[in-house]
């Protein structure tokens, strides 16, 4: 299929990215949500806004935290943060379908395409947000993704396997994903009128009949979802800052 015919219109569109940390993180453990935890020293929330602060392609940041976190966000972490591009903060909701349709409520009218992000995906590339943006100035929609590598099964409620599926086109979504800003708006007030909570953002603009297309992600933008996934990540930061040596 062939480029959208907004495609030329988005061919120097503005992008803002919307960076989503309004959870509590409760499957993490302990008191603190896990977007705060120190990651190779640095906050993850911080290390996953200086990812979309470096790349070019990024003209402005809006950032979703707990609404209970603002103040303590806006005094205490980004001014440390180093960050370049102005950052907007908004409140998250009660979920993160919530949290993501809060953050495009901030987004100005100036901008024409949105890449939302999980803030616990702190070592997102450059390269991969870029390709996310492109695919979506062509064609509206677009997401990182990688193939499914591991034989998947379908298991029934009692723990007994019922199918083995096939893998050939089945793929894993991670974030960014990226869309025109007036098609995930539109997207995400489906899903309020009709009741529906998706999985991700995507699920809601197939929702509505919109193609989404997707772009080779990469095996370590994974989420930090249990301290396990913190500790890996921090051997890779190390792994990489020891080959920079």
């Amino acid at each position: 299929m062939g480029p959208t015919p907004a495609a030329s219109q988005l061919a120097s569109a503005r992008v803002c990215a919307v960076i989503v940390a309004g959870g509590m993180g409760r499957r993490f453990g302990g008191d603190t949500p896990k977007q705060y935890h120190l990651l190779a020293g640095v906050p993850l929330i911080v290390r996953t806004l200086r990812a979309f602060d470096g790349c070019g392609a990024i003209d402005r940041i809006v950032l979703v935290v707990p609404g209970g976190d603002i103040s303590r966000v806006a005094t205490a972490l980004l001014p440390d943060a180093g960050l370049v591009k102005p950052v907007q903060l908004a409140a998250g909701g009660a979920s993160r379908q919530e949290s993501v349709f809060n953050g495009l409520e901030h987004v100005p009218e100036d901008v024409s395409l949105v890449a939302i992000h999980d803030a616990v995906r702190p070592l997102v590339t450059g390269a991969c947000i870029a390709a996310c943006i492109e695919g979506a100035r062509c064609h509206g929609a677009c997401i990182a993704a990688l193939p499914a590598w591991d034989t998947l099964k379908r298991v029934e409620p009692g723990g007994s396997i019922s199918e083995t599926l096939p893998r050939d086109c089945l793929w894993m979504a991670q974030t960014p994903q990226v869309f025109q800003l007036s098609l995930i708006r539109d997207a995400h007030a489906a899903a309020r009128r009709s009741g529906w909570t998706g999985t991700d953002d995507a699920e809601l603009v197939e929702r509505i009949g919109v193609p989404v297309y997707v772009v080779p992600g990469s095996r370590i933008n994974f989420k930090i979802t249990t301290p396990d996934d913190l500790h890996a990540a921090e051997m890779l930061v190390d792994r990489t800052s020891a080959s920079e040596h």
